[in-house]
């Protein structure tokens, strides 16, 4: 049990509901791992009630914090600084107090590419299919653009809000990068894609029974290709384990769950974290 003191630094993660976090568990096992003075808690806010939370976590010197649904986007115009990963992302999810006021950026991006950076891939030359178009997708596109991916082709089901995605990378370094279709087109696209990633919750506890793609579909999979569900709960989803059984490489959502709040945790600390000591305590949890 950790030992909480009048010295003790705040650090937390801020969302409406905020119950179901798995961040506590994670960064509170690697502070403590660390043996250092710091406790980090859930912070239930509001969406009415966000200004204001910011000048409290201020005036009670918060060191920083996690941003979740719903304050993504809504807490970036209250930010003094925003990274330029977050601003083409177009969310944050990490935040941290400095004398010019709170900070943020989006860890969501690095935690999605941590673990394709270990695979031997040449990205220039692969151009990943993305399942979906939502803001999960968005931190998908960046984190390929940053790997060097030279095509991103993003697949959804609603023509409309396909065409407001791709409309939203206008006057960005992905503009000419990314590229829309309908479902109907995936045929043409898998079975020459070494990186598949969906994005979509269908597969998501309690749902654990569905999968995004038809099982025929699947099978279009090269076989050296990798298969990444952005879903941690469960694991694997219907959809990894259909990619499994063509040959592909399979990546669940915790690992971009550990290396996301690994990645705010060395932001807040300015120090190396232990990363395993996050992914057990988070597996433990699961």
């Amino acid at each position: 049990m950790q030992l909480i003191k009048g010295t003790t630094k705040l650090l937390g993660v801020i969302g409406d509901p905020v119950e179901h976090s798995l961040s506590p568990v994670m960064q509170n096992a690697a502070i403590a791992h660390l043996n250092l003075d710091y406790v980090y808690l859930p912070l239930p806010v509001a969406t009415e009630a966000l200004e204001v939370a910011l000048r409290g976590f201020a005036a009670i010197k918060l060191v920083g914090f996690n941003v979740t649904i719903p304050h993504k986007q809504a807490i970036m115009p209250l930010l003094a600084k925003i990274s330029p990963t977050a601003q083409m992302v177009g969310a944050v999810n990490s935040v941290w107090r400095t004398e010019r006021g709170w900070e943020g950026t989006n860890t969501d991006v690095e935690g999605f590419i941590a673990p394709l950076q270990e695979a031997a891939r040449n990205w220039r030359q692969i151009a990943p299919v993305v399942l979906g178009n939502g803001g999960a997708a968005r931190a998908v596109v960046v984190g390929c653009h940053q790997l060097g991916c030279v095509e991103i082709h993003v697949v959804g089901r609603n023509l409309e809000k396909l065409a407001q995605f791709k409309q939203s990378w206008q006057n960005t370094a992905l503009e000419a990068k990314v590229k829309v279709h309908s479902w109907s087109n995936l045929p043409s696209l898998i079975h020459q894609t070494q990186l598949l990633v969906n994005t979509t919750p269908i597969g998501m506890y309690p749902q654990v029974n569905q999968s995004p793609l038809e099982t025929e579909l699947c099978a279009q999979l090269p076989p050296n290709a990798i298969a990444y569900d952005l879903i941690y709960n469960p694991r694997p989803t219907l959809f990894l384990q259909q990619a499994k059984e063509q040959g592909a490489m399979i990546i669940d959502g915790s690992e971009m769950l550990v290396q996301q709040g690994a990645a705010a945790l060395r932001i807040w600390l300015d120090q190396p974290v232990p990363v395993e000591i996050m992914r057990q305590a988070l597996l433990e949890q699961l």
